[in-house]
């Protein structure tokens, strides 16, 4: 079955700790967004004032131009996986791959709305990562809206890695999140309508009750 995977997308550690604190009493796992003002227009607080929560499965999305300058706090942060975009800077994504091969850190790979997974500049990446995730939001925000079309890439990517996890970021509620699971995403990277919500455990409740 899918899981729900709350994401926090904050511009300081004041709001850092806050979204973590909102969805840590229900979460099994969640995404932190990190960006770098450069590949990605919002940036986040310094990796080395970030913490993980502690017994939740913890992925990061590593919104850099030059991902492996992140290294040092990856290793020390030691989440469950970590998810680069694949249109940032090649040698650095490639560095960091090869950095965190052998580790117990996945490596999985982002692919934004206009990058196809058979394109010859990506579909390596696509083949060697652990994980797919198929972006449809804006880059270091929470929101952006769920472009159900986009879902044609999961059947390119499977075909191309049959054993990559295949993850979704951008714009999903309870509209639209059956879809996205009949539709082969496993691991739902659900912001706005958990972070924005008056009552983000509720919201997420009834996010799994639409997934029932």
């Amino acid at each position: 079955m899918s899981v729900i995977c709350p994401t926090v997308t904050a511009y300081d550690v004041h709001e850092y700790r806050t979204q973590l604190e909102q969805v840590e009493p229900f979460a099994t796992r969640i995404h932190i967004d990190l960006m770098d003002g450069i590949f990605a227009p919002t940036k986040s607080p310094d990796l080395s004032k970030i913490w993980l929560p502690k017994g939740i499965r913890s992925d990061i999305h590593i919104m850099f131009q030059h991902p492996a300058n992140a290294l040092s706090e990856i290793l020390r942060l030691k989440p469950y996986m970590v998810v680069v975009q694949a249109e940032a800077d090649r040698a650095s994504v490639l560095e960091l791959q090869n950095k965190l091969h052998g580790s117990s850190i996945r490596f999985g790979i982002s692919l934004l709305a206009d990058t196809r997974p058979d394109d010859p500049k990506y579909i390596e990446l696509v083949r060697s990562a652990r994980h797919v995730l198929v972006f449809s939001g804006h880059l270091g925000y929470h929101g952006g809206k769920a472009d159900l079309t986009l879902l044609q890439k999961v059947a390119k990517i499977l075909e191309i890695n049959p054993r990559a996890e295949i993850g979704w970021d951008g714009g999903i509620n309870i509209g639209n999140i059956r879809a996205l699971s009949d539709g082969g995403v496993e691991v739902l990277n659900t912001g706005g309508a958990i972070q924005k919500s008056s009552n983000p455990a509720e919201s997420y409740t009834k996010l799994k009750e639409a997934l029932a």
